[in-house]
This record gives structure tokens, sequence and C-alpha cells, in this order.
């Protein structure tokens, strides 16, 4: 079973998050909403999710992804989206939350729209 990776890189106080694999119920998910709040516990307030080598999400991922964007508004930071497949975009825009979310194409215009 492919597990989801999760690598943290930084550009300058913005925090990317490269996640590879699946975010799924049970093990996927769960990793994610770590993820992010590890991130936050550390006082990072500028998250970006890259989403790029993520081969696929079910309802349950989409489900974190949006909890995990709330959990950070709580705390005060942003988290936006970065390279999104086909699936993810298809998904998100089926489920009305393409429009919720800050979504970038590109790492440096995600890293820019913080500024």
């Amino acid at each position: 079973m492919a597990q989801l990776n999760i690598q943290y890189r930084q550009a300058g106080d913005v925090t990317i998050v490269d996640l590879s694999g699946k975010i799924t119920i049970g093990e996927g998910s769960v990793q994610l909403r770590e993820a992010v709040r590890k991130a936050l516990e550390e006082g990072k307030k500028k998250i970006v999710l890259n989403l790029g080598d993520v081969s696929y999400v079910d309802s349950s991922g989409i489900g974190e992804l949006v909890s995990s964007y709330t959990t950070t508004n709580n705390n005060g930071g942003h988290l936006k989206l970065l390279n999104l497949t086909k699936k993810i975009q298809d998904l998100l825009m089926i489920t009305k939350l393409l429009t919720v979310f800050e979504t970038f194409d590109s790492e440096a215009a995600a890293i820019e729209s913080f500024n």
C-alpha cells in the first residue's frame, strides 16, 4: 500500500510541504493532518501544500485538506495549494471547494502570494 510521503522545505518564511502518494481515509489523511499541525506548532504560519506527486485523493483526503485549511486559519496562518493534478482539480471543482483554496501552478507565484 502506498503511503503518503511528506517532505518539508523552507522558502524564506514560507513552509512548503511536498506530498507524494495517496491522501485517503486512514493513514494518508492522518499523516496530512499531522504534517500541518507540526508546521503550526513550530510557529510556521505560511504553508503551501505541494500536491504535484499526489496520485489519489478520496473524500476523506478532501475533508482533511479542508480541515487543514480551517485549522491553519484558526491559528492565524494561511494554507495554499500548489501543483494540483487534473484529478484533484476536478474533485475540488465538483465539491465547490476550488473557490475555498488559493491554488497555484507555480511555486514562485505561491510564495510571492504571501507578500
